[in-house]
């Protein structure tokens, strides 16, 4: 029997909907095939006059010009990834690399597939609104060609009445690009190698070649000085490569100055990624001093493995991405608490697919010890039971959202109170859902799901976006203290 929304909430559901837009393309390297392919293709073009290569070039330019920013720029930067094949590039006029660059460049629709599994934070500029008005920031997971999934973000402000307003996405989408000069911590990297399983000889060669910090220049050019030593051990290679591979893993996205946040695209960029970037769950996180920063755990997939990962930045203009490490670092659904609970950082995680656990650190890139938070208990959650996002911090405890798999796999959104100074304490939990698909939410790509990454307050005013079936996103709201009367036993079931 499906589940039925618990009694004596109100849970308003908002006409507003996102649904996939395949008119929002980034541009990314396109590999026409192999070593021969591309000179066949290098060589085609070098035969081509001055004249048809102008020609060829303004139609290009003229096509697609307007559907990106700094159209030219891009065309550079692909011709760079061909420019070693060529005997002699600098001889190349600026059109021809460009012209190069065009037939080594596609688009890609990033959200042709789906738009789903939101997650909100608020907003870090909260400067020029009306009383009672709140500005927020929205992850979107968008899904194109071959089920590759990206982050994509939405602003806009919502009221303590439940009135949600949205800012027009700007009409660029700008993949961002890696920074070459990140820099890495050499203790930290030596504890990530360490939690690899690793760290011999050979890494700590390396590594005691190398600065306090060091870059990923520095590190390929320590590794190639190494690589031809006498009487390197035989393992030289493989850890050579794992630490180059953890470096490509830990990266630096450069967010262009004038960029908007709905232009923002985070597209997989490292091997753990390449199938692609999946749920963000972002935590605006406030620390003792009061510095904030928001932190989003998202899960990399390569095709064969998950892998958690972390996301950090202060303003959304920089922002850095690392891997999560530990005994506890496993499976999906991760969501950081937004403050330290008693001096150490306090995470929900789905260590075994089937139960919710706790754990705790005091460092965020390190998760060694965990507890068990919760287990299915209801009917509209015997198959597994998870988070639904970072917990909210409210007088009477730790709301967290949460989901559960029920009969026909439903997937239905519930919540659980937490004690506010022991998380671990379970205070209640809501005997049906809050959220159930309806009948028009049970149609998509995955039938009978309503699912999210977050939920934002503002008020006594819960906002809660969710995914549709993994299609689309849609907008409910209720009253906390409503809420809170239920989880307490104040409200009845």
């Amino acid at each position: 029997m499906p589940a039925r929304a618990t009694p004596k909430l109100t849970v308003t559901r908002h006409p507003d909907r996102f649904i996939s837009d395949d008119r929002r393309v980034i541009t990314r390297f396109f590999q026409v095939g192999d070593e021969t392919r591309v000179m066949t293709v290098l060589r085609r073009v070098a035969e081509l006059s001055e004249n048809e290569v102008t020609s060829l070039l303004e139609r290009v330019i003229k096509d697609f010009g307007d559907r990106h920013r700094r159209i030219e720029d891009i065309l550079e930067n692909h011709f760079d990834f061909v420019r070693p094949l060529l005997e002699r590039p600098e001889d190349l006029s600026r059109e021809r690399r460009l012209l190069i660059g065009s037939y080594f460049t596609m688009e890609y629709s990033i959200e042709s597939a789906a738009l789903f599994n939101p997650s909100i934070v608020p907003h870090p500029d909260q400067e020029g609104l009306s009383k009672g008005e709140l500005r927020f920031i929205m992850s979107l997971r968008a899904t194109g060609e071959g089920h590759v999934s990206s982050i994509v973000f939405r602003t806009g402000r919502v009221d303590t009445r439940g009135e949600i307003t949205f800012d027009p996405p700007s009409k660029y989408a700008a993949r961002l690009r890696m920074r070459t000069d990140q820099v890495y911590e050499k203790n930290l990297f030596f504890y990530k190698l360490i939690e690899m399983a690793a760290y011999n000889e050979t890494a700590r060669n390396i590594l005691d070649a190398m600065p306090e910090y060091f870059t990923y220049r520095d590190l390929d050019h320590t590794v190639a000085q190494l690589r031809d030593r006498p009487n390197n051990p035989a393992a030289f290679s493989e850890t050579s490569e794992n630490m180059l591979w953890l470096a490509r893993s830990n990266y630096h996205l450069l967010v262009p100055p004038d960029a908007d946040p709905t232009e923002i695209v985070i597209f997989p960029t490292s091997e753990n990624e390449s199938k692609g970037i999946e749920d963000l769950r972002m935590t605006r996180f406030v620390d003792d001093d009061g510095t904030v920063t928001y932190f989003g755990t998202y899960t990399a997939y390569n095709g064969f493995r998950i892998l958690p990962q972390l996301l950090e930045t202060e303003d959304f203009t920089d922002i850095k991405v690392h891997t999560l490490n530990g005994k506890y670092v496993q499976n999906k659904g991760m969501a950081l608490f937004p403050r330290k609970v008693d001096g150490l950082y306090h995470m929900i995680s789905r260590l075994d697919g089937e139960n919710m656990f706790l754990m705790r650190s005091d460092n965020t890139h390190f998760w060694n010890e965990a507890v068990k938070l919760q287990a299915p208990r209801y009917p509209w959650e015997f198959v597994q039971i998870g988070n639904c996002g970072p917990p909210i911090e409210t007088d009477a405890g730790w709301l967290l959202l949460t989901h559960g798999v029920g009969p026909m796999r439903q997937y239905c959104i519930g919540a659980s109170l937490l004690d506010l100074d022991d998380p671990s304490k379970v205070i209640g939990h809501l005997k049906n859902p809050l959220i159930v698909p309806e009948h028009d939410e049970r149609e998509g790509y995955v039938p009978n799901v309503v699912y999210t990454c977050g939920a934002l307050l503002n008020g006594d005013l819960l906002m809660i976006p969710y995914a549709v079936s993994d299609s689309a996103t849609t907008f409910a709201t209720t009253s906390m203290s409503d809420l809170l009367n239920v989880l307490t036993g104040n409200g009845g079931h």
